[in-house]
């Protein structure tokens, strides 16, 4: 066993599993108050349901021998049969299997959180826990199989994907416009002002998303050396240049630069370079963020022109930087690799990634809207559905004002502080 890999990886885990806190403080910062509860109880979910699935049979079927194409594992490994902590990755010397396990399964918990943005205000939180344990199961194990495991489709293709951007980013952006297909509207959507009700708690968030994502992206090297040295710094750079992409166009178009602006331009960046960033230098790494970040921006304010309500534009920053960075690393890569016969590749990987998350989870949304019901009743929703599902509220504004009405008021209009709501919201 390799001590410092072990270590290294060990740590990478941790700091992927802070990232799943981390969305929900950016998610929850992004709601009204009356819903902020159950935004950060949709990513917390994750954490359970996933973690179980994983070691039940997650890990066998993203991992496992193949069972036929490419496709998906086998079943040798349920409940981690076969693997005891002797076990190792490599030859002579490596990482043990659990440690390689937990670093993994702290990026199945957070790819179905992701999704939970698009859904914000109008779920049943019992049909999302349902959800989650369906997607994980039928989507995401089996991508996760074709682009990381030796004996995976598109692994043996030869496309780039380092650290997430086809099985985390483009899955899960393309995954969350599905289940908005399925779901529908908020109601009041573009009638209503919906603004965020804690710029503060968002921006934390994005703290904690952008110090999780050296683990993230750093620590797919699975060693302490100089390949995860390199994707650290790339990470670093094209989260500031995804910012500054975002805050420049957002300039143009708006008038101003947002909070929520650069919180989600350096989303955008870590996005992009996530698949790419082992495969490019710096300037690679300055290009791809601000790319992400200018097309991710402008993404975003398309959803109001389509009428596609994706609540906290899951779309707009991970299934459009996943695609930029899967798609440029194939025209930037270094030593030779980048050129027309790898761009090629990255797009196989890319929109074969997209179909089937699209039909998939479509197919499951649809299956859940069915069974059990998806969307909250009219009165939950308009009421708010922290109260509804978890018989709580994120804030007592009795303290602000002692009133049923003023209570009232303040839930409606998700701010405690009775400001006149912004008309055009961002993001």
């Amino acid at each position: 066993m390799n001590a410092a890999d072990t270590a290294f990886v060990l740590i990478s885990a941790a700091l992927v599993m802070l990232m799943t806190p981390g969305l929900a403080l950016f998610y929850g910062g992004m709601v009204r108050a009356k819903s902020a509860l159950n935004m950060l109880m949709m990513s917390f979910i994750s954490l359970g349901i996933v973690s179980v699935l994983w070691v039940l049979y997650g890990y066998s079927l993203a991992f496992g021998d193949d069972l036929g194409g490419g496709l998906v594992g086998n079943f040798d490994h349920v409940g981690l049969k076969g693997i005891t902590a002797d076990t190792l990755t490599g030859g002579k010397e490596g990482i043990p299997v659990f440690a390689f396990a937990l670093f993994q399964l702290a990026f199945a918990i957070i790819t179905p959180a992701l999704m939970s943005g698009a859904l914000a205000d109008r779920v049943k939180f019992s049909a999302w826990a349902l959800f989650i344990a369906l997607w994980v199961s039928l989507v995401y194990f089996p991508i996760a199989h074709w682009v990381w495991a030796v004996d995976g489709w598109l692994f043996k293709l030869k496309v780039i994907d380092f650290a997430g951007g086809t099985a985390v980013h483009i899955s899960s952006g393309v995954g969350a416009l599905a289940a908005v297909l399925v779901v529908g509207k908020r109601i009041g959507f573009r009638q209503e002002t919906m603004r965020p009700h804690s710029l503060p708690l968002t921006m934390l968030g994005a703290g904690l998303l952008w110090f999780g994502w050296f683990g993230f992206n750093a620590g797919s090297a699975l060693s302490a050396n100089g390949v995860a040295a390199s994707m650290a710094l790339n990470t670093q750079v094209a989260a500031g240049a995804g910012m500054l992409g975002w805050l420049a166009f957002e300039r143009i178009r708006r008038g101003a630069f947002t909070t929520v602006g650069a919180a989600s331009g350096a989303v955008a960046g870590l996005v992009g370079i996530t698949p790419a960033g082992a495969n490019v230098n710096v300037f690679g790494a300055l290009a791809i963020g601000v790319a992400a970040g200018v097309l991710c921006s402008w993404a975003v304010g398309l959803k109001h022109k389509l009428g596609i309500d994706d609540s906290l534009d899951v779309v707009g920053v991970h299934l459009v930087g996943g695609l930029v960075g899967t798609l440029l690393v194939g025209v930037l890569a270094i030593d030779g690799v980048g050129g027309t016969a790898q761009l090629g590749r990255q797009a196989v990987g890319a929109f074969s990634v997209m179909a089937f998350s699209f039909v998939m989870s479509w197919a499951i949304a649809t299956f859940v809207d069915v069974t059990i019901g998806f969307r909250a009743v009219e009165r939950d929703e308009t009421r708010g559905v922290d109260q509804a599902f978890h018989a709580e509220s994120a804030y007592d504004f009795k303290v602000l004002d002692g009133s049923p009405a003023g209570l009232g008021a303040a839930l409606a209009s998700g701010a405690a502080d009775g400001r006149t709501p912004d008309p055009k919201p961002v993001g």
